[in-house]
C-alpha cells in the first residue's frame, strides 16, 4: 500500500496532478505567493478557493457557511470527529505514525482535516512533552501528503480562534499554543505569513493576539530558534542540527562498509528528523561523488528508501536541489562535480525515484580564471589552519604572500564571506576567531561591507545548510560595527546595495544587527555575543580584561621590559579592546607627568600590535572623559591637546586631520 501511495506521488510531482504543488513545501508556498514582496497575502488564493467551501455545521465557532447537499450528511460527520479523537488518543499510545496516517485516509472527509488538525493540537496542549512532540511530528509527516496544507492553515486559524475558550481548562494556553504555532513555522507547515494575517482579523484583546506576539517575538526571532524549538519539548532526542548532521554521516559511513540496508533504515528512523531528510539526501550524494566505487550502494539506499516511504518525494527533491544550489562552491573540493550530480540526477530519474521536472535548472557555470580558483583554495586553507592555531599574524602574512592576490576582483571580500561562512559552520570559538580575525586584518570598510553584502544576498540558500545563519550573521554584522570594522551607516548602505525586501531573512539579519546595536550595554553585550567558549580569553569579563591591562602598565611603569609588556598585550587575545590599554597608560602619563608609558605605546604602534584605529579610539575614549578626569588633573585638556599634537608627529595619529571624530564627540 505504501509502494502503491508512492508511486502515485511520483506520478502527481512529475505533473499529472494540479495537486503537485503540495509536494514540496517550498514550491508550495512560492507557488501560491501571488500578492507581493510583503508576505501579507501569502496562500490567501488557494485559502480562499478551496480551505473555506466546507466548514462544520455542529462546531459553533465555524462562520463559514454549511458544505452543499452533495456532500455526505451531518451524522457522517459526527462520526469523523469521533473516530478521528480515536485515531488521536491511539496514536498517543502506539507513537506509530504511518499507521496513524493510514487510518486518517481510510477515514476520508479530507475537507474536516482541519479539524483533525485542531483536536490533534488542542489535545496534545494539555497533555506533557512527550505528547506535544509527537503531535508536531505528526503534523509535520501528514503534511500535504495526507492533510492537504489549506486544511493545515485552517485548522490553526481555528486554534488561534479558540485560544480564549482554551484557557478556560488550561491556563498557559496561550504561551503553549504560541510554541505550536512558531514550531509548524520552522517546520514548514505555516507561512510566516500567518502571523501577519492572524493579528489583521483577530479581536485586540483576544488571548489570540497575545500567543501571535509570543511566537513572533519570544520563539521566532529569539537567537537560535530553530534549535530550541526543535528540542523545546525533547524533541531530536535533545540533540542539535550539527549532531543530527554528525549522526547521519555515521550511518551513511557504516553503510557503505556494511551494505546493511535493514540496518541503514533503522538508523534513519531512530533519528525521527522527517522534515530533514533532504540532508540525508545531500550528504548521501556529497558521499557518491567523492567514493565513486560506493555510488552503486548509495543509489539502492535512496532508492529503497524512497519506495518504503522512509524519506518522501519531497525531501529527495529538496535534498537534491540544495546540491543544485551549491554546485559551483562543492566543485572547489570535487572539480567534476556538475557533470557527477547531473549523472546522478540521470540515473536516478531512469530508476523512477526521482522526477527531475520537480528540479531546479542549473544556473550558468561561471568559469572563474586561475587566479580566482587559486584563491579559493588558498582562502579556504587559511582559514582552516587559523581557526586551529589562532595565529592572526600568520594569517595577515599569508595573504600578503597569496601568489594570485591582486590579479583576483574583489578578494577582500571573497575572504570576508568565507570566512565567516566557515566560521558560522563551526562552534563560537571559531566565530569569536573570526571576528578577531577581520577586526586585526584592517580592511578597507568598503570591502567588508561588500563581503557582508555578498552574505546577505545570498542568506536564503546558505540557511538550508546554516539553520541559525540569520542570528549569526546578524552578531558577525553587529560586531563588525562595534569593533570598528564597519561604521554604523554600513548597515543602511547593505541594505540597499543588496536590494533587501521586507519580511527576508535579508531584512531580519539587518533588523537583529539594529536591534542588538541600540541595546543597552550593547558594546560588552556584543564583544561576548559568542559567550565564554571562544579561544583564548575572548569570553572573558571586560572587568578582568581592563584590571589585567592596569596590571602590566603599572609593572612596567616601575621599571618593566618593553618586550615583556607587548607580550602581555598580546596575550590578552582583544586587539579589539586595545584602545583601552592607549586609554590608560594617557591617563597615567598626564597623571603622574611621566613620559615613561609614552615609550610602549610608540613600541606597540610601531611593531603594530596597537593599530592606528585603536590609537585613534582610545584618544577618543580619553576626551570623552575630561570631566572626570579634571578632578584629579586640573590641566587635563592642555596636556591632552599636547600629547594629540605629538602623537601626530611621530605618526601615530592622521597628522592632516584638525580633529579626530570619535563615539561621543571629536578629539580637541
Amino acid at each position: 500500500m505504501i509502494l502503491n501511495r508512492e508511486v502515485a506521488m511520483h506520478k502527481v510531482q512529475c505533473g499529472q496532478s494540479a495537486t503537485a504543488i503540495m509536494l514540496d513545501r517550498r514550491y508550495y508556498i512560492m507557488l501560491i505567493n501571488v500578492s507581493g514582496p510583503d508576505g501579507k497575502d501569502t496562500w490567501s488564493g488557494l485559502l480562499d478557493n478551496e480551505a473555506d467551501n466546507f466548514s462544520d455545521p455542529k462546531d459553533l465557532n465555524s462562520e463559514e457557511e454549511r458544505p452543499s447537499s452533495s456532500l455526505k450528511p451531518s451524522l457522517d460527520l459526527e462520526e469523523f470527529k469521533k473516530r478521528a479523537r480515536v485515531i488521536i488518543e491511539e496514536y498517543f499510545t502506539t507513537d506509530d505514525i504511518m499507521s496513524t496516517a493510514n487510518e486518517l485516509k481510510d477515514l476520508g472527509f479530507p475537507s474536516y482535516h482541519h479539524y483533525f488538525v485542531k483536536k490533534l493540537v488542542s489535545m496534545a496542549m494539555d497533555m506533557h512533552d512527550r505528547e506535544k512532540e509527537m503531535s508536531s511530528v505528526l503534523l509535520s509527516t501528514l503534511y500535504a501528503e495526507f492533510i492537504d496544507p489549506p486544511q493545515v492553515y485552517k485548522g490553526f486559524c481555528k486554534l488561534v480562534e479558540s485560544a480564549d475558550d482554551l484557557s478556560v481548562d488550561i491556563p498557559d494556553a496561550a504561551n503553549v499554543l504560541a510554541i505550536f504555532v512558531a514550531r509548524a513555522i520552522v517546520d514548514e507547515i505555516l507561512p510566516p505569513a500567518f502571523l501577519t494575517k492572524q493579528l489583521e482579523t483577530l479581536p485586540p484583546e483576544s488571548k489570540g493576539i497575545e500567543l501571535i506576539k509570543r511566537a513572533s517575538k519570544s520563539y521566532l526571532s529569539a537567537p537560535r530558534h530553530t534549535e530550541n524549538l526543535l528540542r523545546k519539548w525533547g524533541g531530536s532526542k535533545n540533540i542539535t542540527v550539527n549532531d543530527v548532521k554528525i549522526r547521519i554521516n555515521d550511518l551513511l559511513m557504516e553503510y557503505i562498509v556494511s551494505g546493511d540496508k535493514a540496518e541503514a533504515r533503522r538508523c534513519i528512523k531512530d533519528l525521527n528528523v522527517h522534515f530533514f531528510h533532504h540532508e540525508i539526501v545531500k550528504q548521501a550524494l556529497i558521499l557518491a561523488m567523492e567514493r565513486r566505487s560506493a555510488e552503486g550502494l548509495i543509489l539502492d539506499l535512496l532508492k529503497v528508501v524512497h519506495e518504503e516511504g522512509a524519506i518522501n518525494a519531497s525531501q529527495i527533491s529538496k535534498g537534491f536541489n540544495r546540491l543544485i544550489d551549491h554546485v559551483d562552491d562543492l566543485s572547489l573540493d570535487i572539480p567534476s562535480a556538475r557533470n557527477l550530480l547531473q549523472l546522478l540526477i540521470s540515473k536516478a530519474a531512469s530508476e523512477g525515484w526521482l522526477c527531475a521536472s520537480s528540479l531546479r535548472s542549473f544556473g550558468k557555470q561561471v568559469e572563474d580564471d586561475i587566479a580566482t580558483k587559486n584563491f579559493k583554495v588558498n582562502a579556504t586553507s587559511i582559514i582552516k589552519e587559523y581557526f586551529l592555531t589562532g595565529d592572526v599574524l600568520e594569517v595577515i602574512s599569508s595573504l600578503e604572500t597569496v601568489k594570485y592576490f591582486p590579479a583576483v576582483a574583489q578578494p577582500n571580500a571573497v575572504f570576508v564571506k568565507k570566512l565567516i561562512t566557515s566560521a558560522m559552520e563551526r562552534k563560537n570559538r571559531e566565530k569569536e576567531m573570526a571576528s578577531i580575525l577581520l577586526s586585526s586584518l584592517r580592511l578597507p570598510a568598503e570591502d567588508v561591507a561588500l563581503g557582508f553584502r555578498m552574505l546577505i544576498e545570498s542568506v536564503e540558500d546558505a540557511a538550508l545548510d546554516i539553520p541559525a545563519i540569520v542570528e549569526d550573521l546578524g552578531m558577525f554584522l553587529a560586531r563588525a560595527v562595534v569593533d570598528e570594522v564597519l561604521p554604523p551607516s554600513s548597515l543602511d548602505e547593505v541594505e540597499v546595495a543588496a536590494c533587501v525586501i521586507r519580511e527576508s531573512m535579508g531584512a531580519k539579519v539587518l533588523q537583529l544587527s539594529r536591534s542588538a546595536l541600540k541595546a543597552r550595554l550593547s558594546g560588552e553585550r556584543i564583544l561576548r555575543c559568542w559567550g565564554s567558549s571562544g579561544a583564548g580569553t575572548m569570553g572573558s569579563d571586560i572587568n578582568d580584561v581592563k584590571d589585567k591591562i592596569i596590571k602590566l602598565l603599572e609593572e612596567f611603569d616601575s621599571g618593566g621590559d618593553v618586550r615583556e609588556a607587548c607580550r602581555c598585550i598580546k596575550e590578552l587575545g582583544m586587539p579589539f579592546f586595545h584602545h583601552e590599554v592607549v586609554k590608560k597608560a594617557l591617563v597615567v602619563i598626564m597623571e603622574k607627568k611621566n613620559d615613561h608609558l609614552w615609550g610602549l605605546l610608540r613600541e606597540c604602534c610601531s611593531i603594530g600590535l596597537i593599530t592606528p584605529d585603536q590609537m585613534l579610539k582610545g584618544f577618543g575614549r580619553v576626551a570623552d572623559g575630561f570631566d572626570d578626569l579634571v578632578l584629579d588633573v586640573p590641566d587635563v585638556e592642555e596636556q591632552f591637546r599636547m600629547y594629540v599634537e605629538r602623537a601626530k608627529r611621530e605618526g601615530w595619529l592622521n597628522a592632516s586631520s584638525s580633529a579626530i571624530a570619535v563615539d561621543n564627540g571629536e578629539v580637541p
